[in-house]
């Protein structure tokens, strides 16, 4: 930004109008949609810590979700039809933890470490065959 748009921008009307033409200048544009997705996955993430005490389990937990949906509660595997933060398969089966499976990442998480524990012990054995794998 030149010297002379800066001192013309001495007022805070011609202060925004100057951010908004040098944004618009320099192409510099920031999206509300990505921090509401961070704040998603973040609260997801707070809610899967509060699950999972042990913190070896929780990064591995974390390494799994991360790679699988990224945090996303609503990520969808377009050619298979897994869903959710631990991509279940069908996406269904993760109604016996909570109804509302679909929309909560709280009841996503809850089958996820259960169904890790169930068949692989824990969720770093889950990360050992995912690793191994492609997939657990």
């Amino acid at each position: 930004m030149s010297a002379t748009l800066l001192r013309r921008a001495a007022t805070p009307k011609k202060a925004l109008a100057a951010a908004t033409i040098a944004t618009a200048a320099t192409g510099m544009f920031f999206a509300s949609a990505p921090a509401q997705a961070a704040s998603a996955s973040t609260s997801a993430k707070a809610i899967a810590h509060e699950q999972i005490r042990d913190s070896a389990q929780f990064n591995c937990f974390d390494k799994i979700v991360s790679h699988e949906s990224g945090w996303n509660p609503k990520a969808t595997n377009a050619s298979t039809g897994a869903y959710g933060l631990v991509q279940a398969l069908p996406a269904n089966k993760m109604a016996s933890a909570g109804s509302d499976w679909k929309t909560n990442p709280e009841t996503q998480i809850k089958w996820g470490v259960d169904y890790m524990n169930d068949r692989y012990g824990s969720a770093c054995g889950a990360w050992s065959h995912w690793q191994a794998n492609g997939w657990y």
